[in-house]
């Protein structure tokens, strides 16, 4: 098949291209900026004392939250979507974990980063053993952390929220999907001596960051190939990809 019949941008001059370039290297610096911005303020966002003792069960039996810190000041959550019916985790979020790269820089840097499940830990077990990850892995089923934490969502249970929405905010947009069962999520706590405050969470796309896939995908002309992204301007439509 000849390369014309596929989509792909316009063929310029190298001038030309240069020109573009230059265009859009200063959007980008911008949206360097605009980022270490909102990191600041990330950092700068008050946190709230937890009045709920949290326990899971871990390889060496009961486990508390703040246990999981394993004496370091912060410790970030990854909330792993894995219903205590299913016999294996989502699929993204085992993409996701299995994009990590060497982290031994957040040890360093005063920081852990623990999976936490409602399944039971006997299928964590398997599943981790099955990838070979070597990641703490913690089992939640039981206690109230995923509903808390509204990654876990039954009207029964608790009040429906995910991303910050309610659960008739969530109908009216569509996302009525985000409304029952399991869902995943990042969160973050801070320990001052023995007492934990939340300080963040992210759902949804938030949790993107966690690979480097998306991000080199964003340099390619297809981009991530997601039905959410526009189309250049007068492309023909581009390849999708399940």
């Amino acid at each position: 098949m000849k390369s014309s019949t596929f989509a792909h941008p316009a063929v310029v001059s190298r001038d030309t291209w240069l020109t573009e370039r230059k265009a859009l290297l200063a959007d980008e610096k911008e949206l360097t900026k605009h980022r270490d911005r909102v990191n600041a303020k990330r950092r700068r966002l008050p946190m709230v004392k937890l009045d709920k003792t949290y326990s899971f069960e871990g390889p060496e039996g009961q486990t508390s939250l703040l246990d999981l810190f394993e004496g370091r000041r912060q410790l970030i959550v990854y909330h792993f979507m894995f219903d205590p019916a299913w016999d294996e985790g989502c699929s993204g979020c085992t993409g996701l974990v299995n994009a990590f790269g060497d982290l031994s820089l957040l040890n360093a840097r005063d920081t852990t980063l623990v999976l936490i499940s409602r399944a039971p830990l006997a299928k964590l077990n398997q599943y981790k053993a099955q990838h070979q990850w070597t990641l703490p892995w913690v089992s939640s089923f039981g206690s109230d952390f995923n509903y808390d934490f509204h990654v876990s969502l039954d009207e029964a249970v608790a009040p429906v929220q995910y991303n910050y929405r309610n659960q008739e905010e969530l109908g009216n947009k569509q996302e009525r999907h985000f409304t029952k069962g399991e869902s995943h999520g990042m969160s973050v706590f801070f320990r001052l001596d023995n007492d934990i405050f939340h300080t963040y969470s992210t759902y949804a796309r938030g949790c993107e960051g966690l690979t480097d896939s998306y991000s080199l995908l964003d340099l390619t002309p297809y981009g991530r190939q997601e039905d959410f992204e526009e189309s250049p301007s007068g492309w023909p439509q581009q390849p999708t990809y399940g």
